[in-house]
């Protein structure tokens, strides 16, 4: 066994020893019994203010939650709020320390108790602590009181500067306590809290190190910031015990009796081997219980407990290793809000994991939350259900300097102290663009500094020339490294409603209809007649669309050549209340809806992703439905892993569909008739791989209700929620795919209405009429303080009406308290298994290296055009006659492929023509893209490899003139003002030349 110890000051001590019965650490649930009031009352501070009037509510409760999805962003309610809370404390506790932790607040606070202040806190994202040890009368009722304002222009008070991440167009403006409050009450000498805002303090620190995936072993160390608030010096030993999910303490181990004077502050180590780990992984999310406990004599007089995991990561050579094993980033690029309809963030944590489960059930491993750090509960949720999480700390989209980027340090600072022991962060990201070398090293300092060794990469939006970030990646578009990981931080903005399926289904949606103007939150400017087809899709070409998107990243995936993509995430996975470019007030590109309910994207996403590189279960999905009228002929769409796919309608084969995109198969111009459509996938020597098939609906029959909870039940806390699904069945209990019934809801017994979304008057938000969409619906109903059966009646005209009947269970509480801790009594998902080490994929091809280039004009800069460094390219002097580049690659190869990027890949065709020796073995025109090129060509074998330019390129978008929230867009084009005026241009950014592998 090791063990170290370090304090401030140790030697010369005199020791004392605590007497009397041993104390253990409480943490209660704080949630319960406050109010609110809008509006600023100054007085409401003080202990004797009439609050009796005040709505009485259960935390985390946002004050303007009825504003979530009703109104856009811009339009949310903002003020100021007071909450106030009434608690007891029992005299046993007077003399210890208390504690109070409010995981976060939206936006600026001030804070009191007892008629007294006790500190502010203004970031309005992360967590933050207060020592209200002497402000409490023990025994006697307590009141805290706390003044949020939510202003979206809200200043720092000391210095007047705004925070950079308040931005109307990011992050909904779900004010007052939107987020958990926790008590906790300690001994005077006790492990510190990670609340460094106002505490001042780092708490626990579990990391493994010397881990040996083959063998399940690693060191595990356990660091824990102590402090002594004795008047005497105390003598303490330090013991640590792990736990497994199983309940079995699998290595305990302890320091000798060490020594802190009274008053001091210091850290305590301790480590040892442990052997037969279970390590966290994607779909795995295996955590251990962590306990730390510090002992006078043989008194424990503070334990801790440290809900974590371990897991080696590692991010070299363009790519991501986890447990010894390469993994694409795959996933969604998710609002930190991660919002529902009428209740915004503020949900139960097993809601959490339910929408969270929901992307590693689509086969994600990634979730990228933007532009602010997410809070504890979805933190820990990614931990129980297996999702990687990229950790921002609080940005808008640019580099700051000044106040505000100090601003954005300490929340960095502080992010990662409270969230250091969560294994599912792999990343942290400091900026949703591009910020400064020197502020990356700023950043990757703090990392150092809080946690050396959490293997985690710090880097950037962008970053794709930074010497510093540790892993980058572009937004839209497509990038490959050989050094660091490049993964795409937000692809996909294409949107569509999930009621649309397609231009035969009611209501006969086509790309396009709806709004034909995009308003801008930041210049509050509406830009008429602009393009909506991205934004205004239907299920069929929405689906093709993401298909097409991903193929993009997969085709460049790890084994591909030296140069690789890490994968990407897709904006964003579940409807959000945030900017919105299409005809609702809130943005539809999610592959579920608000509600979670899944469209067909989420479908394809869960087919192309199944695996950690290469596709390792075969899954098929055909997009749609099969409810059609008799003169309906359209085209079928499946996606799939396999390599051919056949289609049968009633038995009889529609033939292979044609492929696109790797897993894109289309049938043209199927017949509708009633049955059954089946797709069936084989591999290339038709070997069936896997099928799916869809029925045909008879007509609508009656309603169905389903009850979705907490796996231990509806608690009768006040906040608590059930999520509650309506389908439109047939006789047979066949969800109809073209029901749109309106269904009249009527609610009986302790529980309160909150409702679901629906596109029509205020997207239907609390309404007790809710329409169906495409068969199904879904609503939240919350539960009140008291337990008791509760009845949910639903009725649409001509079905019969169906009921639904379930219980709220009790919870304990006492003078404002409660030990029930939500979080605490989920379980984890294990459903991937654990997957350690071995090749998760097959190398295709094999990249040629190239150690030269000659040319005409610029030849100081040839190698910009195959340095690694997607931020520097190679041109000519704009004449056509110097349009042409020689590559000498490293020795004579079979070519079988040049891969390209081309400055202007979005906007730019570039007419030429590749040569191997003196060989032509292409000649055409580029064509336009999102990042990179593939020109495949006949196995020929040479040494140079010459690309010419024969004739003036063509501009034009390719890609629906994407627009930026700001109403920018983007022309790629490197910002050169002379780029679309010089025809003769060759301009190289990238080229690999590649050769098979056989």
């Amino acid at each position: 066994m090791k063990y170290n110890y370090l304090f401030l000051v140790l030697l010369f001590s005199t020791i004392s020893i605590i007497s009397g019965n041993a104390f253990e650490r409480k943490k209660y649930n704080f949630n319960s019994e406050w109010s609110f009031q809008t509006g600023d009352f100054p007085e409401a501070k003080n202990i004797k203010f009439d609050d009796c009037k005040w709505k009485k509510v259960t935390l985390p409760r946002s004050y303007n939650e009825d504003d979530a999805f009703r109104v856009a962003i811009d339009e949310h309610t903002t003020g100021i709020v007071w909450y106030r809370k009434h608690f007891k404390l029992p005299k046993s506790d007077q003399g210890r320390k208390v504690f109070i932790e409010f995981e976060g607040i939206r936006f600026g606070g001030e804070f009191y108790v007892n008629g007294r202040s006790i500190g502010i806190h203004e970031n309005g994202v992360m967590a933050s602590g207060f020592d209200i040890t002497d402000y409490i009368d023990y025994g006697k009722e307590n009141v805290i009181a706390v003044r949020i304002d939510n202003d979206w222009k809200y200043k720092e008070r000391a210095t007047g500067s705004g925070f950079q991440w308040n931005d109307k167009n990011f992050n909904a403006n779900y004010g007052g306590i939107s987020k958990n409050v926790y008590l906790h009450v300690t001994d005077k000498l006790y492990q510190t809290l990670p609340l460094y805002s106002n505490l001042q303090t780092t708490g626990t620190y579990i990391y493994a190190r010397e881990i040996n995936i083959s063998k399940k072993s690693a060191v595990v160390h356990a660091e824990s910031e102590i402090k002594n608030e004795y008047d005497s010096d105390k003598e303490f030993r330090f013991v640590v015990e792990i736990e497994d999910m199983d309940g079995k303490i699998v290595k305990k181990y302890e320091t000798p009796a060490i020594k802190i004077e009274a008053g001091k502050t210091g850290v305590v180590k301790a480590q040892e081997k442990v052997e037969n780990i279970h390590f966290w992984g994607w779909g795995y999310g295996y955590l251990y219980n962590v306990y730390t406990t510090l002992y006078v004599g043989n008194e424990p007089v503070d334990k801790v407990k440290t809900r974590t995991g371990f897991r080696k990561t590692a991010f070299r050579d363009g790519m991501v290793y986890l447990n010894d094993r390469v993994l694409q980033m795959k996933g969604y690029a998710q609002r930190t809000s991660n919002e529902w309809p009428s209740v915004g963030m503020s949900v139960p944590a097993w809601l959490s994991d339910y929408s969270n489960k929901l992307m590693v059930d689509g086969n994600a491993n990634l979730v990228r939350w933007m532009h602010v750090t997410p809070w504890k509960q979805d933190v820990e949720s990614c931990d129980r259900v297996g999702l990687i999480q990229a950790m921002p700390a609080g940005d808008s989209e640019k580099d700051v300097d000044g106040r505000r980027w100090e601003l954005r340090v300490d929340l960095m600072r502080d992010a990662i102290i409270y969230n250091r022991n969560n294994p599912s962060i792999l990343f942290y990201e400091s900026g949703n663009e591009s910020i400064s070398e020197e502020h990356m090293a700023e950043m990757k300092a703090l990392r150092d500094k809080y946690d050396p060794y959490g293997g985690r990469a710090a880097g950037s939006r962008e970053m794709l020339d930074s010497k510093i970030a540790e892993y980058g990646g572009e937004m839209l578009y497509i990038n490959k490294s050989a050094h660091i990981p490049m993964w795409a931080t937000e692809y996909c903005r294409d949107e569509a409603l999930r009621k649309y399926w397609d231009e035969y289904s009611y209501p006969f949606h086509k790309n396009g209809e709806g709004s034909k103007a995009y308003k801008s939150t930041v210049t509050n400017t509406v830009q008429k007649k602009v393009d909506a087809t991205a934004y205004n899709q239907n299920q069929d070409s929405y689906t093709k669309e993401i298909v097409t998107r991903w193929f993009d990243y997969f085709r460049i995936r790890p084994g591909t050549g030296k140069r690789v993509s890490s994968g990407g995430v897709n904006i964003i996975f579940s409807d959000s209340n945030t900017h919105y470019r299409g005809a609702e007030n809130y943005r539809r590109s999610g592959e579920v809806d608000a509600m979670r309910i899944p469209k067909d994207a989420f479908f394809a996403h869960q087919v192309m992703w199944d695996g950690w590189v290469d596709i390792e279960n075969y899954r098929t999905h055909i997009v749609g439905h099969w409810n059609y009228t008799p003169e309906v002929k359209k085209d079928i769409y499946v996606v799939s892993s396999g390599e051919q796919v056949e289609l049968f309608v009633n038995g009889k084969s529609k033939g292979m569909g044609e492929r696109s995109s790797h897993f894109l198969f289309t049938f043209k111009d199927i017949q509708w008739e009633p049955g059954v459509i089946k797709a069936v996938s084989y591999d290339s020597h038709k070997n069936k791989l896997s099928d799916h098939e869809i029925k045909t609906a008879g007509e609508p029959a009656s309603l169905k209700l389903s009850l979705m909870q907490a796996p231990d039940g509806f608690k009768a806390d006040g906040a608590d929620l059930v999520l509650v699904q309506i389908e439109v069945v047939d006789k047979d209990g066949l969800r109809c795919p073209l029901a749109n019934n309106l269904i009249t809801f009527d609610l009986k017994g302790e529980a309160e209405w909150r409702g679901g979304i629906a596109q029509g008057p205020d997207n239907y938000i609390l309404s007790k009429e809710l329409p169906v969409e495409c068969g199904i619906n879904r609503v939240l109903i919350r539960s009140t303080t008291k337990s008791g059966s509760i009845k949910l009646t639903a009725t649409a005209e001509g079905l019969p009406v169906q009921t639904l009947t379930f219980t709220s269970v009790p919870v304990k509480e006492s003078n404002g308290l409660s030990t029930y801790i939500s979080g605490e009594h989920q379980p984890s998902n294990l459903t991937r298994g654990e997957v350690l080490g071995g090749e998760s994929f097959k190398v295709s091809r094999k990249t040629v290296d190239i150690i030269g280039a000659v040319t005409e004009t610029n030849q100081d800069k040839v190698r910009n055009s195959f340095d690694d460094n997607e931020l520097s390219e190679w041109s000519n002097d704009g004449k056509l006659k110097t349009g042409w580049i020689i590559y000498e690659l490293e020795r004579d190869a079979e070519v079988s492929e040049i891969e390209l990027k081309l400055t202007g890949w979005r906007m730019r065709s570039y007419p030429i023509q590749i040569f191997v020796d003196d060989k032509e073995v292409y000649k055409g025109e580029t064509e336009k893209s999102l990042g990179y090129i593939s020109i495949p060509i006949t196995p020929t074998k040479g040494r140079f490899v010459k690309v010419q330019l024969i004739g003036q390129s063509t501009d034009s978008d390719a890609f629906s003139d994407i627009v930026e929230v700001t109403g920018k867009i983007e022309l790629d084009l490197y910002r050169d003002p002379n780029a679309t005026d010089a025809k003769g241009q060759l301009r190289i950014v990238e080229i690999d030349v590649h050769e098979s592998v056989k």
